[in-house]
């Protein structure tokens, strides 16, 4: 391919994934969407490629909007529902009938998201739209039901103030005037069902979305495996499960409404997900065991700070230690912590390793 095919590819593969809903979610990687687009254009479009650690969906999305077949993998369920949406549903679109009907008067009186969230998450009227969606989307399945879900957990992603559920109660300080804020959950719902469509892309060959630990991933060899694990600070953590416990427990209706709650917790958060990625004592163990495992595949491109432990030089190491050629692009970054104006600001260098055969 020429320079100028080259450019022109991931200039349109950065206008498709311009389209992809946004979460307010850590460690997302939005703002180097550029380089990774190089990044994985220059290895080859059109490939095998494994998203280890998906998060948001926003790389996956990214590789299958330059041509990729797509895996996606990541340990909390709501990762697995947006990638599903996103990248597994292959050009399938939520009917307008189902969102008129999922947004419509509920099947039935279920109200457990009102009554365990009285107080903590949501005013009155929204915690009864999450019950009453959830009593036509429990009776959906396949890609209709992931849709559907996707757009629920985007809503209460954007409804709540800054993005995570770590705070709760009379969230009035943290009111910015968006109007993400003011919009009831209803409206959002229907908003963003509609945005899931309008990212729909059609590639007629079989992405996967998946939900485990990345440890236990078959050992299967890509073109390309993309890992951007939890980054573990020196100190603070990378808690996803604490950040985003609502957004876990509505993916699945807190397992029917049987899932454990940790009833003594302000935010009724559900028991903690350890990741040895996010651990300083187990990390380097755990990317080693990566990097080995998937050795056999042409390319391992790893994202990662300069805030994180262990540093560049073991992963330049360890990671020359599998292949025989490793680069890496420096892109300095500001991490943003909270949204008001005295919100504190980190200046970090995120790296992007690219290590191939």
């Amino acid at each position: 391919m020429t320079g100028t095919a080259l450019t022109t590819e991931i200039e349109a593969a950065l206008s498709q994934a311009a389209r992809f809903p946004r979460l307010r979610y850590m460690g997302s990687k939005y703002k180097l969407a550029p380089q990774l687009a190089a990044v994985f254009a220059d290895l080859g479009t059109g490939g095998t490629f494994l998203d280890a650690f998906s998060g948001s969906g926003f790389v996956g999305y990214l590789a299958k909007a330059l041509g990729y077949q797509v895996t996606s993998n990541d340990y909390m369920n709501y990762g697995r529902v947006i990638a599903s949406a996103a990248i597994a549903s292959d050009g399938h679109c939520l009917p307008d009938e189902l969102i008129a009907r999922i947004a419509g008067p509920a099947r039935d009186d279920r109200d457990f998201v009102q009554t365990t969230f009285d107080g903590v998450f949501f005013d009155r009227a929204d915690r009864a739209f999450i019950d009453s969606a959830w009593s036509h989307i429990e009776y959906l399945d396949g890609f209709d039901r992931d849709l559907a879900l996707a757009a629920l957990i985007l809503s209460a992603a954007r409804k709540q103030p800054r993005g995570v559920f770590t705070i709760s109660g009379d969230l009035s300080r943290y009111d910015d005037g968006r109007r993400d804020l003011r919009i009831p959950l209803q409206q959002h719902f229907i908003e963003h069902a509609l945005r899931w469509n309008q990212t729909s892309i059609r590639s007629g060959r079989e992405h996967l979305a998946l939900q485990g630990d990345a440890m236990t991933l078959d050992r299967t060899e890509y073109d390309v495996v993309y890992l951007d694990p939890p980054y573990a600070p020196p100190s603070d953590d990378a808690d996803y499960t604490k950040r985003y416990h609502f957004l876990e427990g509505l993916s699945d209706y807190w397992s029917g409404g049987l899932g454990e709650i940790m009833q003594n917790t302000k935010t009724k958060k559900i028991p903690k997900r350890h990741s040895l990625f996010a651990n300083k004592r187990t990390a380097e163990v755990a990317l080693r065991t990566m990097f080995e495992k998937f050795a056999g595949s042409s390319a391992l491109v790893v994202s990662y700070s300069s805030n994180s432990v262990p540093g560049a030089d073991w992963m330049l190491r360890e990671l020359g230690a599998v292949k025989p050629r490793v680069d890496v692009v420096e892109v300095p970054h500001t991490y943003h912590f909270g949204t008001h104006g005295l919100a504190t600001r980190r200046q970090a260098t995120e790296y992007i390793f690219v290590a191939r055969d």
